[in-house]
């Protein structure tokens, strides 16, 4: 007995270490956070391995940027944030907690936090700041500055106050340590995004302007802030330009994720009328120095000014392994017209992306066909495994095509399927009601015409539009193209006013909180939001907090798997293309290293500039680059 007595208090003494040292491992300190697998720099990350991180420092980057700004605020609805500003995130003024990586999906490392650590409930987090942090005029970083800021932009921000939903509110557990708590347990992603908390100055924002007036986060503001990232605003024209300024004794200028990196020293921001007159800016000089191309149009045949002939200005594509993302004509579902599934399916049908393709794309496009486009969590075939047991849960519904039929684009490969597809939109909106009388597909009891808008505010909005339309009009339908300036459309797809806009909706390689901004019932009324087409399904929504709540990978997979098929079978939106590519053309005033992060395919933050190249470019053109 004395035996059995030793050996049960040994084994039980054993299980509770075992437990102890579980418990300590999933409460242990992180310096990286990843939410599909370990970094592949492991614990001894010195710097990005595709960075210079002997790159000199100097010179400037010229952009040009379409419209007008009135802020120096983007956290609030009202006003049109400056370039390099940005509502979610810290942009060129902010630091954030943690900083999203380059070359890895859905990884992050130290920025202000030097560390963090959550319970294996996942009910919190607790984030450790760098003694190190301090604001431009050098001061602190602290604890109170997090939760301030935290309470700030949960408030008032429509990003972050969707993004941290969950979160219920933060308390300082030490001079250097604020631990996050959440209102549900079991969100594996809740730890890791609240590294992407922007952090504000309390002191400053609370503080009063030269004229003694109290400030107000709460509102728009060109009084110039203060920040504590590695820019700052030097000057600007209000409406017309910015210039940020490096800051020679940034705090984190040494951090890996920072070494070799952001090595301009000034970057001049000039405001224009449109993409035309940006175009211009470009190839004349000295206003755009780097310009990312978008068309295939001007890919292939624009580049023919005389200083891309002289050699002056180099065209270079990068290959991207990131994600694609889901570009397409989004059906406002706000508007009853699109409120039938049968009718946003009818619309689908006639574009012809393949003619597109070979005659104004030059063949450089891919059909899209998935919201998760170049991932494992693209739907595919049919459904089976595990995302068939989850979708058989609400089958009654769904679409049963979706369970028989895997998901295809029409493809209009030959002279005969334009006949073979316009027939089968016709046939679909007869299903919904809608027939064509006198060359007009009109409402077969009230003989209102099937019409609608499609709202752009640039050439290629023109480009992809017109031979849609075209196909269109060939069943009766009458749809039109309206362009207008470019702040007119930011606001009016913020608020959802319109019938059809080109949407882009980008997805990571670990989707979580945010889905709940594309897909949400309660998305679909918040203005700002990316739920773009209106969705208003409770199916959806469930499906959004079954990946919020996967509880390992394959579970992940699976449940994305399922939203990814309900999307698509719903015919939300129409599928245009996407690239495996960063087009990007430069004035030869650039260095980079040969190696760039494929995740991204560039990081200009790792280029520099060659001053002799610089001032020779500026000689030749009278002042440009």
């Amino acid at each position: 007995m004395t035996v059995g007595r030793t050996l049960l208090k040994s084994l039980l003494a054993a299980a509770l270490l075992a437990a102890g040292l579980q418990a300590a491992r999933a409460d242990e300190w992180r310096t990286t956070s990843s939410l599909i697998g370990e970094s592949k720099y492991g614990a001894n990350f010195q710097h990005y391995d595709y960075v210079n991180p002997n790159a000199p420092k100097g010179g400037t980057l010229n952009s040009v940027v379409p419209g007008t700004f009135d802020s120096f605020n983007p956290y609030v609805v009202q006003g049109s944030p400056a370039a390099g500003l940005v509502g979610f995130g810290g942009g060129l003024l902010y630091d954030t907690l943690m900083e999203q990586a380059t070359d890895e999906g859905s990884t992050s490392h130290p920025l202000i936090a030097d560390a963090y650590k959550y319970p294996d409930d996942y009910s919190s987090a607790t984030y450790r700041l760098d003694p190190r942090a301090k604001w431009h005029d050098g001061q602190p970083i602290t604890v109170d500055d997090v939760i301030w800021s935290f309470q700030v932009l949960k408030a008032n921000s429509p990003q972050y106050s969707r993004y941290f939903e969950n979160v219920t509110d933060a308390v300082a557990i030490s001079d250097r340590e604020v631990e996050f708590h959440f209102n549900q347990k079991g969100n594996r992603e809740l730890p890791k995004i609240i590294g992407d908390l922007a952090v504000l100055p309390k002191h400053w924002w609370e503080g009063a302007d030269a004229n003694g007036k109290k400030r107000d986060v709460t509102k728009p503001t060109l009084e110039i802030p203060l920040g504590s990232a590695a820019y700052k605003i030097a000057s600007f024209k209000p409406g017309s330009e910015i210039i940020w300024q490096r800051v020679p004794d940034y705090w984190a200028a040494k951090l890996p994720v920072k070494i070799g990196r952001e090595n301009f020293d000034t970057r001049r921001y000039t405001y224009i009328l449109d993409d035309n007159a940006a175009w211009l800016a470009f190839t004349k000089g000295g206003l755009e120095d780097i310009n990312r191309e978008y068309s295939s149009r001007k890919w292939a045949t624009a580049y023919n000014f005389p200083a891309f002939q002289a050699g002056d200005v180099i065209k270079k594509d990068f290959q991207t392994q990131a994600p694609q993302p889901m570009q397409g004509f989004v059906l406002n579902q706000r508007r009853p017209l699109f409120q039938d599934r049968l009718v946003r399916e009818a619309l689908t049908i006639p574009f012809d992306f393949e003619s597109m393709n070979r005659t104004l794309f030059f063949g450089f496009n891919t059909r899209t066909s998935s919201y998760f486009q170049g991932t494992e969590l693209a739907s595919s075939g049919l459904p089976q495994g595990k995302e068939l047991e989850i979708l058989e849960k609400y089958r009654d519904k769904l679409p049963p095509e979706l369970f028989t039929q895997e998901f295809k684009l029409p493809v209009y490969d030959s002279p005969q399927a334009e006949r073979k597809y316009l027939k089968q939109a016709v046939d679909l909106f007869a299903k919904a009601g809608w027939v064509i009388k006198g060359g007009k597909m009109v409402n077969a009891k009230t003989g209102a015409p099937f019409k609608f808008e499609i709202l752009g505010w640039n050439d290629t909005d023109q480009v992809i539009a017109s031979p849609y339309i075209a196909n269109l009009r060939k069943i009766g339908v009458d749809a039109t193209l309206r362009i207008i300036d470019q702040t007119q459309y930011i606001n009016r797809v913020n608020n959802f006013d319109f019938d059809v806009v080109t949407g882009i909706l980008q997805q990571s390689e670990s989707p979580g909180n945010e889905q709940r901004d594309f897909w949400s019932s309660k998305a679909a009324d918040s203005p700002g939001s990316r739920n773009l087409m209106g969705i208003k399904d409770p199916t959806i929504d469930a499906l959004v907090d079954r990946i919020i709540f996967a509880t390992d990978r394959d579970d992940l997979v699976a449940a994305t798997h399922a939203l990814d098929r309900i999307l698509l079978w719903n015919f939300y939106v129409l599928p245009q293309y996407h690239r495996s590519a960063v087009w990007l053309a430069y004035w030869d005033k650039f260095k980079f290293p040969d190696k760039q992060p494929a995740y991204v395919g560039a990081d200009i933050d790792s280029w520099w500039i060659d001053p002799d190249k610089e001032k020779a470019l500026a000689a030749k053109y009278k002042g440009g680059n």
